[in-house]
């Protein structure tokens, strides 16, 4: 009886599922499914793995390899960040163009990670954390940055783990998911290699060490509480804000809100009050001290100024009015008209007011979204400010301010500003140097303008991490949700429904934990980062190198 040979079947079917389109969709479709919606978290650790085993092959199979990676890139960005298509028909083309950009990542990250395995010789569980947290790096700063769905953030609710963002931002999180995942490509044969047990070393080396900081870390007592907070949740839609005639709805059911937050709050009481961001609908008014009186004035120029003042004075009394009706200091988000020489400026703004009526240093937005609150070059073309959901190009707060209220420190940011690492860290050790470290953050958002989708799942994880890295609580007031109070290790301690009205309370103390990010910001990130360009220099180098030789050859006869 003759033996039964075995033939590798070559079928077109076999060829896809073995090229490196089918293998790198299969880890990018695995890490979309760790993200908001489906939040399958555990799956993060092995998505990469796909394409850490493309990345050791010797030659990346198919004939345009790198594109397939950026169409990869492109699909996962686009289903990802689907939610930025709601606020405004325009922004259907702005996805496609950010999803376009997000999408040179995947190949980019393979790219640089084969010259370091193949040119340089270098580890694989080395060189692939470097490459991934350096570039995550770019991604947090490159066209005004945009952290959302970070490979670490899928890890949000291992408190533990996450503590280590608190050495080296939401970075180092990064760079221990990718380390372990590269750890099990490396057990997995590669060509005609055999299968190996050694990288369940330093991956349990890894997850040890990261674990025994980040228990020691969420052991250190917690503060008593002195204030208690009552974040009031909303749901208003986010046209709504701009119809005419609908200031006083909005206003109804936040004063009816905050009326029930101190009504249940019985002898307790609240000390503090927070709206959120736009949800104060009348604009305060301010001007500047260099503000030259109009040609049709017919009085003095303190005459002038006296008048602004009392304009001034007449946009706050409301605000004023209503915080001695409730009796407890308020937090809100505003809008703010500045009346300078060069014409009106637009702000974003933050303010509190005590239940007398006294009215702390406003906070400006610092960071503006792009085509979202401002649209480059609008002032001179303004048609081009119909391309973004606000009908005005707001300008930019000038540096963080500290507002002392209710016996804590606030540093509050609002929207979209808490995404970003770098600008929540400048905001506190800029304060930090002024002698007015913050006890408390606070983010102002309003998150209606992406309705019911993951954008609010994956800009609260954003609110947890700005929390371990800073060693601060953060008071999350979201307008339609997701609002939350968040200690300084992270600990979601109440969060509030999705696009529903509600109340949380929090009962905060001056939190002060440790925090090297704090002290250092982006160093340990910025040092992966330089490894990124001295291997792009190196790749860059050998191809020079082959163009020169390819010159010099001899024509084929």
């Amino acid at each position: 009886m003759q033996p039964v040979v075995r033939q590798e079947v070559d079928t077109p079917s076999v060829h896809f599922f073995q090229g490196t389109f089918a293998q790198a969709l299969a880890g990018a479709a695995m890490l979309y499914a760790a993200l908001p919606p489906l939040d399958l978290w555990p799956l993060a650790w092995f998505a990469p793995i796909w394409w850490l085993r493309l990345a050791r092959r010797e030659t990346l199979p198919g004939r345009r390899p790198y594109r397939a990676l950026w169409l990869v890139g492109f699909l996962f960005w686009l289903l990802t960040y689907q939610f930025a298509r709601l606020p405004h028909p325009a922004n259907y083309a702005g996805l496609a163009i950010l999803a376009a950009y997000l999408a040179f990542y995947l190949p980019v990250f393979m790219g640089l990670t084969r010259i370091g395995l193949h040119r340089l010789k270098l580890p694989l569980i080395l060189v692939a954390p470097v490459v991934w947290a350096g570039l995550e790096l770019v991604r947090a700063h490159f066209l005004t940055g945009i952290t959302l769905a970070a490979l670490g953030h899928t890890q949000y609710r291992w408190l533990d783990l996450i503590q280590v963002a608190a050495l080296g931002g939401a970075y180092a999180v990064d760079f221990v998911v990718m380390f372990v995942a590269a750890c099990l490509a490396q057990m997995f044969p590669s060509g005609n290699e055999r299968r190996v047990f050694w990288p369940l070393l330093p991956a349990t080396a890894m997850m040890a060490a990261v674990l025994l900081y980040g228990h020691v870390r969420r052991a250190e007592p917690s503060p008593a509480p002195i204030a208690r907070v009552a974040i009031i949740q909303g749901s208003i839609g986010s046209r709504l804000k701009w119809e005419e005639g609908k200031s006083d709805f909005i206003h109804e059911q936040y004063q009816g809100l905050t009326r029930k937050a101190i009504e249940e709050a019985g002898p307790k009481g609240v000390d503090l009050v927070i709206w959120p961001e736009s949800m104060y609908r009348d604009a305060l008014r301010d001007y500047a001290p260099s503000l030259a009186p109009p040609p049709d004035w017919k009085g003095t120029k303190e005459e002038f100024h006296r008048t602004a003042e009392e304009v001034v004075e007449l946009s706050r009394k409301p605000l004023a009015d209503m915080a001695r009706e409730f009796r407890t200091s308020m937090l809100v988000g505003v809008e703010t008209v500045r009346y300078t020489n060069e014409g009106p400026q637009q702000y974003n703004s933050a303010i509190a007011v005590t239940p007398d009526g006294r009215f702390s240093p406003r906070y400006d937005k610092m960071h503006r979204v792009l085509f979202g609150e401002y649209v480059p070059l609008a002032d001179r073309f303004p048609k081009l400010r119909e391309l973004t959901p606000i009908p005005v190009n707001l300008t930019a707060g000038r540096g963080p301010v500290a507002i002392e209220t209710a016996g804590l420190r606030l540093s509050p940011n609002i929207c979209y500003e808490n995404v970003l690492p770098h600008v929540i860290r400048c905001q506190v050790v800029t304060l930090q140097r002024q002698g007015l470290e913050p006890d408390v953050l606070v983010n102002l958002t309003n998150d209606s303008w992406f309705e019911d989708s993951s954008a609010l799942d994956m800009h609260l994880v954003c609110a947890v991490f700005r929390a371990v890295e800073c060693g601060k609580p953060m008071l999350v007031a979201a307008n339609a949700g997701l609002s939350a109070w968040i200690d300084a290790t992270g600990r979601i301690h109440a969060k509030s429904p999705r696009c529903q009205t509600d109340i949380l309370y929090a009962d905060i103390g001056p939190a002060q934990r440790g925090s090297w990010y704090l002290a250092h910001g982006d160093l340990p990130a910025g040092v992966c980062l330089a490894a990124c360009v001295l291997l792009a220099l190196v790749g860059l180098w050998d191809l020079l190198r082959r163009r020169a030789a390819l010159k010099k050859a001899p024509p084929e006869k």
